[in-house]
């Protein structure tokens, strides 16, 4: 019985991380352009720089959303 390839083993191990384009984060927020780079400039919404670009992580966005919930729900 063949075992299988590498890959598939480390697929559970390590998740994807998925990073967003700031057109994308203003798409999910309903946001402009400068309101998102706010946020990012203030560390509410935490990013990365690749080079030029910048890019947040899915979970990031994520986070961002709920500890808004919470705050609007106190």
């Amino acid at each position: 019985m063949a075992s299988p390839p590498p890959a598939v083993l480390h697929a559970e191990a390590a998740p994807v991380l998925d990073l967003l384009t700031v057109t994308q984060v203003m798409a999910r927020l309903q946001l402009g352009r400068s309101a998102v780079y706010d946020l990012l400039r203030s560390g509410q919404l935490a990013s990365i720089t690749l080079g030029r670009a910048r890019r947040i992580p899915a979970r990031a966005l994520t986070d961002f959303i709920r500890a808004r919930l919470e705050q609007e729900a106190a």
